[in-house]
């Protein structure tokens, strides 16, 4: 469903930036319904968006509790040599390294 309405949005959106010519008959007509329908359509798709995020954040954070692997993880990455960014003196290398801070574009 939300596939299909996808669809629908992006036709909609290509239909109006590629009309050359209108009907004098029909559009008059339809086009409270058809603003209307879109409206929906598009509500419905940004709800449903919204709610798949929710969804998603929520099996994320209620997923594991006791699952530390993150914490392991981290250790292996700093007995391998990788420097701890918030430790001070890191930062405090990292705003004195002259290369870092051209490369940046502040020399």
């Amino acid at each position: 469903m939300f596939k299909k309405l996808a669809q629908q949005l992006k036709m909609a959106n290509s239909n109006n930036n590629n009309t050359s010519m209108t009907s004098l008959f029909g559009d008059e007509f339809l086009t409270p319904k058809n603003a209307f329908l879109k409206n929906i359509s598009k509500k419905a798709v940004e709800l449903y968006e919204k709610q798949t995020d929710i969804n998603n954040f929520s099996k994320l954070v209620l997923s594991n509790p006791e699952n530390v692997t993150h914490n392991e993880l981290v250790q292996k990455l700093f007995d391998d040599g990788v420097s701890d960014p918030f430790v001070d003196d890191k930062l405090a290398d990292l705003a004195n390294n002259q290369k870092f801070l051209r490369d940046l574009g502040l020399m």
